[in-house]
């Protein structure tokens, strides 16, 4: 595993989570809402690439 996808996530999981604070305190829950689901659709989507990868590291793999 990449050490680079940890660090990655963690660092958008640790940024989300210091905007959902500071936007709850201010009384916008929904902008703080929408930050953590456009996060997860980031988060989602690094994940999904690199899965992609492993399946087509996988078919090489077994020449499928």
């Amino acid at each position: 595993m990449d050490v680079e996808l940890i660090f990655k996530v963690a660092a958008v999981g640790i940024l989300v989570a210091v905007l959902n604070i500071l936007l709850q305190r201010s009384g916008r829950d929904e902008q703080a809402l929408m930050t953590t689901i456009a996060a997860l659709v980031v988060v989602l989507m690094i994940i999904v690439q690199k899965i992609s990868e492993l399946f087509d590291m996988i078919k090489q793999l077994f020449n499928l």
